[in-house]
C-alpha cells in the first residue's frame, strides 16, 4: 500500500494505542487525521506532546455524537476505529456509559463509513470479549463471554461489525489485540501499577496474583493494525495480535522487580480484585491467522517491552497518581 496516497482517520487518536499508531501512519506518509475526545482544555491527549503534532490533523469530537463521527469520516479512505471506554473496574460503577460509547460509538462510526462510501475500517476488540479460556491457545473461534460489563460492551461493539458487514458490506476488519502495555498506558492496567509503585517503594499492591495474560509491547499491536489494512484477504476477518506467551500477574512483578534491580513485598488487595465470576482467570492467544495472512510477529519481547517501559515511566513518573488505586 501507499501511504502517502491514503487518508485516515483514528478515532480514540489520544489514548494508549491510538497516540502510537496515529504517529506511526504519519511516519508511513499517510493524511492522518485524529478524533481526539472534546475537552475545555483543549487537550490531544497523548498527541498534545507528540513530535508529529503539527503533521497531523485534529478533529475534536464525541464519538456517542453522530454528527461528529459523520464530520470526522468525510473524505477519508480508511478507518482505525479505537476510541472507546476500557477501564474494568469503572464499568462496574457506570455500565451504561459503556453502552453508550462502545455500542452506540461503534455503530455511529459503522453508519458513517457507510454514508461517507469508506474503503476500510479496522475496529478494535479485546480479548477481554472471551472471558476466562476455555481452551488455550485462544483461536478466534473461541466462544466469547461477557464476565464484565466492559467486556459485555466490547462484544456488542463486535457484534455491531458483524452485522454491518452482513447487513452492507461494509469492508471492515476486527482487530482483536492481547494485553497491549508500553509506554503511555494508563496506570489503571497491570504493567504500569507494577512499575510506578516500585520506581516509589518496595511495596507491590495486586489483585489475584494467579491469573494469567498474554502481554504484547504497544508496537508490536501498531504492526498489526498496519499489515491487517495493508492486506485485502484479512477484510470481513477478526485477527488476534498477541504474543503466544503466558505469564501470571505474580510472575510479571517478579520481573519487572528483576529488570529494576528492586526488592518486591507483593500484597494482595481485595479492592483490586474483580468480583469472583467476572475474574477472568486465563488468556493466552494464538495469532497464527496473523501470521498466515500477512506474516506478522511480535518483533519485540516481554522482557524488551518492559525494559522500554520502564525507562519511559522513570521521566514521566510525574504524570502518575502518587497514592490509591486508579480505576
Amino acid at each position: 500500500m501507499n501511504w502517502t496516497q491514503k487518508r485516515v482517520l483514528v478515532t480514540g487518536a489520544g489514548g494508549f494505542i491510538g497516540s502510537h499508531l496515529t504517529e506511526r501512519l504519519v511516519e508511513l506518509g499517510a493524511k492522518t487525521r485524529a478524533m481526539t475526545h472534546y475537552n475545555a482544555l483543549g487537550s490531544y491527549g497523548w498527541l498534545s506532546d507528540s513530535p508529529r503534532k503539527k503533521e497531523i490533523e485534529f478533529f475534536a469530537g464525541d464519538i456517542t455524537d453522530r454528527d461528529s463521527v459523520r464530520q470526522a469520516t468525510r473524505d477519508v479512505d480508511i478507518v482505525f476505529h479505537l476510541a472507546a471506554l476500557i477501564a474494568i473496574p469503572y464499568s462496574y460503577q457506570a455500565p451504561q456509559s459503556y453502552v453508550r460509547t462502545n455500542i452506540e460509538g461503534t455503530m455511529n462510526v459503522l453508519q458513517s463509513v457507510l454514508e461517507n462510501s469508506v474503503s476500510l475500517v479496522l475496529h478494535t476488540s479485546t480479548s477481554e470479549v472471551y472471558g476466562t479460556a476455555q481452551f488455550v491457545p485462544i483461536t478466534e473461534a473461541h466462544p466469547l463471554q461477557g464476565q464484565s460489563p466492559y467486556s459485555a460492551s466490547k462484544i456488542g461493539a463486535d457484534k455491531m461489525v458483524e452485522a454491518f458487514r452482513a447487513s452492507f458490506r461494509i469492508p471492515a476488519i476486527t482487530i482483536r489485540p492481547f494485553n497491549t502495555f508500553g509506554p503511555r498506558q494508563s496506570a489503571r492496567a497491570v504493567v504500569p501499577t507494577i512499575i510506578t509503585q516500585l520506581l516509589r517503594g518496595n511495596a507491590v499492591k495486586l489483585g489475584h496474583l494467579q491469573t494469567t495474560r498474554d502481554l504484547n509491547f504497544v508496537s508490536n499491536t501498531v504492526d498489526g493494525y498496519v499489515m491487517a489494512a495493508e492486506n485485502p484477504q484479512a477484510i470481513g476477518q477478526t485477527v488476534h495480535f498477541g504474543s503466544g506467551r503466558e505469564i501470571s500477574i505474580g510472575d510479571l512483578a517478579t520481573t519487572i522487580a528483576r529488570l529494576m534491580s528492586k526488592e518486591m513485598v507483593v500484597e494482595s488487595e481485595a479492592g483490586r480484585m474483580r468480583p469472583e465470576k467476572s475474574e477472568v482467570e486465563r488468556l493466552l492467544a494464538d495469532s497464527s491467522a496473523a501470521r498466515r495472512w500477512f506474516g506478522w510477529e511480535p518483533r519485540v519481547s516481554l522482557e524488551d517491552g518492559l525494559t522500554e517501559t520502564i525507562h519511559w515511566l522513570e521521566k514521566n513518573l510525574h504524570r502518575y497518581q502518587a497514592d490509591g488505586y486508579v480505576i
